[in-house]
């Protein structure tokens, strides 16, 4: 068994070994060792300690952890039959295991047992909380249910991941099988040349003439942004919003890829889970381990944020449809022109195109101001290494400082068909100590960027980059981490309304001066970002923000009040409802009203497929908190004379120490009181919005 690549966990993944053959075998020993170590702890007579109950259910529960997340990592960046099957294959006996640990009983007297002895005083406060969080997860598992309703309540946990499973994979199957083929190149017109060039290779690749453009963002995106071809929009623009719903069919002809079914099950099931539990709704079990006390919170945040953002999403699109009109003859603003006519009313205000902005983005200077960035900041210096990938063009980096190895992480930036879509940052490893000395971490940061075309590098859009430092912010908070207990370093455990504050800092970075003229380099003459185009991205920054405000509100209080709405369902939760309900959010706080045939739920893969059911006010949340810290650089140069860089090592450090170093082992809240002396004010994202 053991030169099954799986289960080695004496170095990095062996990504070059590893087949789909060798997950169940693997999955299995696993499960059944942990299931050994479960009977003998809960077997013993001695009172349990830290030593001798805690230490070992962490390290087995790390090594559980690697080897399926190494499985979910493939079917997620490898999404081929082989891979789909064997993950899918194992996924309800995974699922069903934790379902059990998390109900075992005596396993979870154990941890009551440590919690009331003399021992658990003279603990580290850390491991208190690690504890006080376990017995917390065991009561949200359903330790404490009668016995009679533990089956139907792992049941119900095997059929949310199976369902979570196959929603992820209509959105790609149903994204995957739509292409629109051009043979005319006059339809091209308007379309960025690179694009076009990715296209065509496209469509070479499929043995075909012509260009061939698909629902991935990369060719998505560039179509609905400078497509002059308005037909073509409208297409693209219905078959992207029609994903996985009952408008997608699949290649038979027969079986549709809707996802609509699937939503009002996992919505029955949550209420059935919440019920059981005895709370009142999913919304109050997803608050539990978040910083937000309650719902109504919550809700009174996004509603609060939404009354000072909604009449300067007016102003904006009061002044597109008038562009539109006036400048472009377009006397009805459809859906599928909003992207295009935008762009448009940029480049006239403004005098610049995002497509002007990305020649100057070739991924190799983007990633050594990065870099630099992360250098100035902490002191560390990130290096290339080599180690064994899942495709050639992953690549692998080392963090150090002061010639110590710190963390080291995969890099997989280009979308495939075989990759679900978006960009997001998981792990690979956390860091630990062990009587051996210190496992440091590793990191996946996966993206969807355009890759090289015609000889030349990838460029990316000033919104890529602005992706890229969001998932870095991710990964610095998971590798720059210096908390040794397994549950509480790096990501681990950490609020999830509070994940997102070291990904969104980050962003902020790619907004300053000293920053993007250290990482562009026109990509065919090898110049820096001018000055004058600089000055007109940052006027142009706040260009519609009041629209993409309410957008993120409009998702966020229809996750919310998706979750807090529905008390109970005997019945699955007919998808009618779930659109009604979020016609009703949109007449609240949207601006714009898609046709009546858009289904944006059904791809709503952050909620339904993800970690975000009622967390997507996160985003938010933590927005708040990301800019406030920011501000703490803003402070700091502007006492200089003259004034000095933002990145400011000082600062930095302290960020580092008090936000990343720590990971979950104290609350989010005390971190952040930590950083910047007081509580977080809303006044810095409002400012940064252009909303002061």
């Amino acid at each position: 068994m053991m030169s099954n690549p799986l289960l080695d966990f004496s170095a990095l993944p062996r990504f070059g070994d590893i087949r789909p053959e060798h997950v169940a075998p693997a999955i299995r020993s696993l499960l059944d060792e942990f299931g050994a170590l479960i009977k003998r702890l809960t077997a013993s007579t001695l009172p349990p300690t830290w030593e001798s109950f805690i230490v070992p259910m962490n390290e087995m529960s790390e090594r559980l952890g690697c080897a399926w997340g190494i499985v979910g990592h493939l079917h997620g960046v490898l999404d081929i039959p082989p891979w789909r099957d064997a993950y899918n294959a194992m996924l309800p006996e995974v699922a069903g295991f934790y379902a059990e640990l998390g109900q075992n009983l005596a396993l979870f007297n154990q941890y009551k047992a440590l919690a009331a002895s003399p021992g658990y005083a003279a603990l580290a406060p850390v491991r208190r909380r690690i504890i006080d969080r376990e017995i917390r997860d065991f009561r949200l598992s359903g330790a404490e249910l009668p016995e009679e309703a533990k089956p139907r309540f792992k049941a119900i946990q095997e059929e949310l991941s199976m369902l979570a499973a196959k929603f992820s994979e209509n959105v790609l199957d149903s994204t995957n099988a739509h292409a629109e083929w051009l043979t005319d190149e006059s339809q091209l017109a308007g379309i960025p040349s690179d694009v076009c060039h990715s296209a065509r290779a496209a469509a070479e690749k499929d043995g075909k003439l012509g260009w061939k453009f698909t629902l991935h963002h990369p060719s998505w995106l560039p179509v609905m942004q400078y497509a002059e071809n308005r037909a073509l929009r409208e297409r693209m623009y219905r078959a992207n919003a029609t994903r996985a719903s009952e408008f997608t069919w699949n290649d038979n002809g027969q079986e549709k890829w809707d996802n609509g079914p699937l939503i009002g099950r996992i919505l029955a099931l949550r209420a059935e889970e919440a019920r059981v539990l005895g709370y009142r709704d999913y919304a109050e079990i997803s608050l539990v381990p978040k910083m937000a006390d309650s719902p109504a919170q919550v809700l009174g945040f996004l509603r609060e944020l939404a009354a000072k953002a909604k009449p300067y999403a007016e102003r904006d699109l009061a002044e597109l449809k008038t562009f539109a009109q006036e400048s472009l003859g377009l006397d009805t603003l459809e859906p599928w022109d909003i992207a295009w006519a935008s762009e448009k009313l940029r480049e006239a205000r403004y005098a610049y195109s995002d497509n002007e902005v990305k020649q100057y983005f070739p991924e190799h200077r983007v990633l050594d101001g990065l870099f630099s960035v992360i250098r100035q900041l902490y002191g560390v210096e990130i290096t290339a290494s080599e180690a064994p990938r899942w495709h050639e063009d992953v690549r692998f980096f080392r963090i150090e400082k002061n010639g110590e190895l710190i963390g080291q992480f995969y890099l997989d930036l280009y979308a495939r068909d075989t990759k679900r879509g978006g960009a997001w940052m998981d792990s690979a490893r956390s860091r630990s100590k062990h009587i051996n000395g210190i496992t440091t971490p590793v990191a996946y940061l996966v993206c969807n960027f355009p890759g090289p075309t015609q000889g030349k590098p990838a460029t990316f859009t000033h919104d890529d980059v602005l992706t890229l430092f969001h998932e870095t912010g991710h990964g610095l908070h998971h590798l720059l981490t210096r908390a040794d207990e397994l549950a509480v370093s790096g990501i681990n455990g950490v609020e999830w309304d509070a994940v997102e504050l070291p990904s969104q800092f980050m962003e902020n970075f790619c907004w300053e001066w000293d920053v993007l003229s250290m990482m562009t380099a026109h990509v065919d003459t090898g110049k820096s970002l001018p000055r004058p185009l600089y000055d007109k991205m940052i006027a142009a920054r706040n260009f519609q923000s009041g629209m993409q405000m309410v957008r993120q509100i409009e998702f966020s209080l229809f996750d919310m009040l998706l979750h807090h709405g529905i008390t109970h369902a005997d019945t699955d939760v007919p998808i009618k409802q779930v659109l009604a309900l979020l016609d009703d959010v949109r007449r609240e706080v949207a601006v714009l009203f898609p046709p009546d045939w858009h289904r944006f739920p059904h791809s709503f893969s952050h909620i339904f497929a993800g970690g975000y059911a009622a967390g997507y006010y996160s985003y938010k949340w933590a927005e708040v908190l990301s800019a406030d810290a920011f501000a703490a650089f803003e402070e700091t140069a502007g006492k200089m004379t003259p004034r000095n860089s933002l990145l400011d090592r000082a600062t930095g450090e302290r960020f580092w120490q008090e936000i990343l170093a720590v990971g979950s082992s104290r609350p989010a809240l005390d971190s952040f009181i930590a950083f910047r002396g007081r509580a977080p004010t809303v006044d810095a994202l409002l400012r940064h919005n252009g909303m002061a």
